[in-house]
């Protein structure tokens, strides 16, 4: 995530797992620790010219959410399974839009029959336990991970920013901690998604971006 993050070190941004806090180029990132999803309808995993980067989720048929920091290359996407190499749908993206560290992928085609996310109007109360998804590496140093995790976080501050500056949602890590590949994965409360995935440092916190605070932006160039 830019947890493709380049986390270079928590006094200056966060580093590791997703983007260090700056906006240069970044890569991709697992969760380490948590566990093996087994279906996940609605999971984007996000391409540059060919290899994976990110992480990401369906909120329409023809709109993909991930963040602003995976943008970049030739980019396509892989919808449906929790495979990133293989399975689901795949479609080429015909064009990108972005706001803070939030993006939006628009597909080349619908994907049929999809099952999309539910997208938050609200932020998760500080002190809720939260689920975070997504493709990155289960250590510090491996590869991302073939098969999409879930892991649990807790919510300490509604007060962050993600890579951008912008609105952000911090967690301490549950039962896992996003890291790099991470990045553009989903960040859910209450069977809604709260959050994008931004940056940390892959050890004990992650910034999501907030899907409310960017909700308006986000219905204004999807509809959704």
């Amino acid at each position: 995530m830019r947890i493709r993050l380049t986390l270079a070190i928590l006094a200056t941004a966060l580093t590791g797992a997703l983007v260090a806090p700056s906006v240069a180029a970044a890569a991709p990132a697992p969760i380490i620790g948590g566990g093996t999803v087994a279906s996940a309808p609605w999971a984007a995993a996000v391409f540059q010219n060919g290899s994976f980067a990110c992480s990401g989720s369906l909120i329409h048929a023809e709109w993909v959410l991930t963040a602003r920091h995976c943008l970049g290359g030739t980019m396509s996407v892989r919808v449906g399974s929790v495979f990133y190499g293989s399975g689901g749908q795949t479609r080429s993206v015909s064009a990108t839009y972005g706001q803070n560290d939030v993006a939006l992928l628009r597909l080349s085609s619908a994907i049929t029959s999809p099952s999309v996310v539910t997208l938050a109007t609200a932020n998760p109360p500080v002190g809720s336990t939260n689920q975070i998804y997504g493709w990155g590496r289960t250590c510090t140093n491996c590869a991302p991970s073939s098969q999409l995790k879930t892991a649990t976080v807790g919510v300490t501050s509604l007060s962050a920013t993600d890579a951008y500056g912008g609105p952000a949602i911090r967690s301490n890590r549950g039962n896992g901690v996003a890291w790099q590949g991470d990045s553009g994965g989903p960040q859910f409360y209450n069977g809604q998604q709260v959050g994008v995935c931004s940056t940390g440092n892959g050890s004990t916190l992650q910034n999501y971006a907030s899907v409310a605070a960017n909700r308006a932006w986000i219905t204004a160039i999807s509809g959704v």
